[in-house]
């Protein structure tokens, strides 16, 4: 399989993870060979008290966009499963849309590694970083 096309990457998205990851209107800003970045459009629902951005939002977006990272460096979509998910939080996201930039640090048989950076738009400053390990599932029968 060629590299996922943000087409692709939106039907995958839509058919294979939960509505309330759907619900979060995710958009895929960049593909490429073992990176993707993903927007996290603002949206008041998924604010705490002054429109900060709650964390549990930030570490789903981390763990889906983490999965098309994998996706791209394994050059298509598979089943994986979710072994580790570390998250640092380092300032607040304040009414803002967040980028997240997930890249894949080393592929295994079995595992992959990745790292993600959340930033705001328009400031580089990070806001969060998380690490997560992958296992890679055999296709189901």
């Amino acid at each position: 399989m060629s590299m996922l096309t943000k087409a692709e990457a939106e039907a995958i998205l839509k058919q294979n993870f939960a509505p309330w990851i759907n619900d979060l209107n995710l958009r895929f800003e960049t593909l490429e060979k073992g990176r993707v970045v993903l927007r996290l459009p603002n949206n008041p629902r998924l604010n705490r008290l002054g429109g900060v951005l709650c964390g549990q939002a930030l570490m789903a977006v981390a763990d889906t966009a983490m999965v098309f990272a994998v996706s791209t460096a394994q050059a298509g979509f598979s089943d994986m499963a979710t072994v580790n998910q570390n998250t640092s939080f380092f300032r607040a996201a304040v009414d803002s849309d967040v980028l997240c930039d997930a890249r894949v640090v080393r592929m295994g048989r079995s595992l992959a590694f990745g790292d993600v950076l959340f930033t705001t738009l328009g400031n580089e400053a990070p806001i969060a970083q998380a690490t997560l390990t992958y296992a890679l599932l055999a296709p189901r029968k």
